[in-house]
């Protein structure tokens, strides 16, 4: 059992991903506009440079002491975190949003089995079932559109785009402990956009003129990035893959908040989306015991 304090329900890093998953999903309207300027590759690349220099001017000195496990931390973290970014935006070119939203989701399911592999830890039945719950919630929002599928281009790299999303989140898991957060948030914003921009020429995409559209959004979403990269590698030091997972799965209900507050009408798969996601967070926090007693515990794997 964890022994981390707990404000309320959630412990404080647990509330710190929810935190900053609410700030993500905000960010649909921005990423759609720069979008409209820029390629996927270079604005990812761009976007998260800029990010890993904000996040080293604001640790100063501490930089300078990075060592070799946190460059190697880095890396892994900060390669799928670039291709997953800039997949799911190439297969929006040529896919819808709603199917883009469910093949996105495949991370859910996919990180508890990644992290059987990689971290040789089998998580608790109720991880499973929370997970599953709020993947359910996510096919609710993505519409039943998303449910004929039949794979194209786009639906492809999306798909690859989710592998990789779940493997950053099993990454940063693997690396957390025993390296300073800081450090590593650098080396993997830093890694991540030197390979997306290495990427640019190799598969053709043209570089654009400079606009301040999408420099804005790009700084934007940087400053953002490295907020979110942060808090995530700090609080995963004490909260599961499964666990997270689950919070991050949360991401679409608060864009549709935002979205409801900009104007958009939530409709009755919305609702149940979200629903269905908030008792995915609940489940994934049940322990059952023999006796009747169900503790509400954090996840430990």
């Amino acid at each position: 059992m964890s022994t981390e304090p707990r404000l309320g329900f959630l412990s404080k890093q647990e509330l710190a991903l929810t935190f900053v998953t609410f700030l993500w999903g905000g960010t649909f309207l921005v990423l759609h506009l720069a979008m409209q300027h820029c390629g996927p590759l270079f604005f990812v690349g761009v976007r998260f440079v800029m990010a890993a220099v904000m996040v080293a001017l604001l640790s100063g000195k501490t930089v300078l002491k990075m060592q070799r496990r946190e460059m190697v931390a880095g890396v892994f973290i900060g390669v799928p975190l670039a291709l997953g970014y800039a997949l799911q935006c190439m297969g929006l070119e040529t896919i819808t949003s709603s199917r883009s939203a469910f093949l996105t989701a495949l991370y859910v399911p996919l990180v508890p089995l990644l992290q059987w592999v990689i971290l040789r830890k089998k998580p608790h039945i109720m991880n499973f079932i929370g997970i599953a719950c709020a993947f359910a919630g996510l096919v609710f929002l993505a519409g039943p559109a998303a449910l004929t599928l039949s794979l194209s281009h786009g639906d492809t790299v999306t798909v690859v785009a989710a592998v990789a999303i779940a493997l950053e989140i099993v990454f940063i898991s693997l690396f957390a402990q025993g390296v300073d957060s800081r450090r590593v948030t650098v080396m993997q914003l830093g890694a991540g956009g030197l390979v997306a921009l290495l990427l640019v020429p190799i598969v053709g995409e043209p570089v654009p003129t400079f606009s301040w559209v999408w420099f804005g959004c790009a700084f934007a979403l940087a400053s953002l990035s490295a907020l979110v990269q942060l808090v995530m590698n700090w609080a995963q030091k004490s909260v599961s893959p499964a666990r997270a997972t689950v919070i991050y799965a949360g991401e679409p209900v608060w864009g549709g908040l935002v979205g409801w507050i900009a104007g958009d009408i939530l409709g009755v798969n919305t609702l149940v989306g979200a629903a269905l996601i908030v008792a995915g967070v609940l489940i994934s926090e049940l322990r059952p015991r023999r006796g009747g007693k169900v503790p509400v515990t954090s996840s430990t794997l």
